[in-house]
């Protein structure tokens, strides 16, 4: 359920994929790796594992909430889905013993567009030619619509809406020898922004887009090799990190190690900006730079280029704002401190029943620290604004508990256009900053003062001398508009509204 899905000023979570070669416990392990990765998100998760052995009990009947596995010569798969949180769903150990093996993958679901179903949840499994093939994926393929069209008019028959069981169509159809080049020959035909895990006959395979805009790293616990969206998931298994995949890279992974091909003609690295403003975990470090230290350095480029001299303490909006709001504090001199107290028990799948409950919503989620904030002048602190309905609530929220002025400052620049590469973002005409000025937008959520980070500021807290406008080294449309991949699905379409239909969603 998606009731309160915009109810913030926030995008919303892409999603976390996670793989593991060459261990017993890889279902086990694997539902730990989601739920660190739980934040990437919280509608949907599954894991798929594979046996290398056939046990006797592929053929009985697993429980009504579990999927048979299926298995041949090469091994047996068995995969379980479902609705709702990773704790949900893997928190029993008899789901856990449902899946063995020693490889496994998983996925938690954020959809970019479309409603919830359990038929789009992954990892997406297809028992193919070959045998089972098993793929979660992160990001959105820009072309799936075309491409889908193609195949359904070809005979292809689709049981999910999501854009990702393309892929397993093309291997499927794919004409050419071995599983690998089967796969190469997939991704070579689909265009957009994604990460990629996948089993297939022994092998784990992991590849980013050309472009690298989404995250998947490697690493190792003893002789196992693990992939994943962000390195947190590495710490909660006791995994080290070796290395980012690199853009374009796939790794191919079975029982002779590891084997890095390079399927793609080299392009320019477009990692997405927004992992280091809001998306993963401040614990994390992805494309190779500390998630915690960018934020914190966003805030110390954000007190240089908007100063608030009036300034009694810097308040974050939590939790994504807290370290910006440490960078500024520290380089303004000013106290930092916690007038906002959020409630971490209510999630974005709260039923709010009635409009005078869904008024007081933001209160669900944040209430003022009265005590820290009352006669006091605040620098509140946010990654960002996207409709501003709860910035207004918030500050109004402030205002009410007796802080004399709030100034707003926004650790990214404006937020005007939509992403197609695998974010929840509203079409380009709800964001506030494609239709109102900052004056504007400062009068619309009622604060004192409200300033912005810039785009270069922005670059620089990421060890960048300032965004290069030629060629530009982070995927930053959502800020600037420039879509370095392109919008196949959305050609001819001026307010690139998404593209829905019963033919195709974006998957996340």
């Amino acid at each position: 359920m998606r009731n309160d899905a915009h109810d913030d000023d926030h995008f919303h979570d892409e999603c976390g994929i996670f793989g593991i070669y060459g261990t017993t416990d890889a279902a086990a392990l694997t539902a730990l790796g989601l739920h660190a990765l739980q934040h990437r998100g919280q509608e949907a998760c599954g894991i798929v594992a594979w046996d290398d052995k056939v046990p006797a009990r592929v053929q009985s009947s697993a429980p009504e909430d579990i999927e048979d596995p299926i298995g041949n010569a090469n091994g047996v798969f068995s995969a379980h889905r479902g609705m709702g949180l990773v704790s949900d769903n893997f928190g029993s150990q008899s789901v856990i013993d449902l899946l063995p093996g020693t490889v496994a993958i998983g996925h938690n679901r954020y959809a970019t567009c479309g409603a919830s179903m359990l038929r789009n949840v992954q990892p997406i499994f297809g028992d193919l030619s070959f045998g089972g093939f098993a793929v979660a994926h992160n990001g959105n393929l820009t072309n799936a619509y075309k491409m889908r069209e193609k195949l359904v008019l070809d005979g292809s028959i689709f049981q999910s809406t999501s854009d990702t069981e393309v892929i397993v169509h093309l291997v499927a159809r794919s004409r050419e020898k071995t599983v690998i080049d089967r796969f190469v020959d997939a991704i070579r035909q689909v265009e957009g922004a994604y990460s990629l895990v996948v089993i297939a006959e022994g092998n784990m395979m992991g590849v980013r887009d050309p472009f690298g805009v989404r995250p998947l790293s490697l690493g190792k616990l003893g002789d196992a090799y693990v992939l994943s969206s962000e390195t947190c998931a590495f710490d909660i298994i006791g995994a080290e990190f070796v290395r980012d995949i690199e853009p374009g890279e796939l790794v191919v992974i079975n029982a002779s190690g590891l084997t890095s091909l390079k399927p793609f003609e080299k392009t320019q690295s477009r990692f997405c900006i927004f992992e280091y403003v809001y998306f993963a975990r401040p614990d994390s470090k992805v494309d190779n730079r500390s998630v915690y230290e960018a934020r914190k350095r966003i805030g110390v480029e954000l007190a240089a280029e908007a100063p608030c001299a009036n300034a009694d303490l810097v308040v974050p909006v939590p939790d994504s704002g807290v370290p910006s709001a440490i960078g500024y504090a520290e380089a303004a001199g000013l106290p930092f401190d916690l007038g906002i107290i959020r409630n971490h028990y209510v999630g974005r799948t709260f039923i709010e029943p009635g409009d005078q409950i869904r008024h007081l919503g933001v209160k669900l989620k944040h209430n003022a620290n009265a005590e820290v904030i009352r006669g006091k002048s605040v620098v509140l602190v946010d990654d960002s604004i996207v409709r501003g309905t709860t910035s207004r609530k918030i500050v109004s929220m402030l205002r009410a508990a007796g802080a004399r002025e709030v100034h707003m400052r926004i650790s990214c620049p404006p937020t005007k256009y939509s992403c197609f590469y695998g974010i929840d973002t509203p079409t380009s005409d709800e964001l506030l900053a494609n239709k109102m000025s900052v004056p504007e937008i400062q009068k619309y959520i009622g604060v004192d003062s409200l300033a912005y980070v810039s785009m270069d500021g922005l670059y620089r807290a990421l060890r960048q001398p300032g965004r290069n406008n030629e060629t530009p080294q982070f995927c930053d449309a959502c800020l600037s508009g420039d879509y370095a991949i392109p919008l196949t699905d959305f050609e001819g379409r001026e307010d690139r509204t998404r593209k829905v239909s019963s033919l195709g969603e974006a998957a996340a």
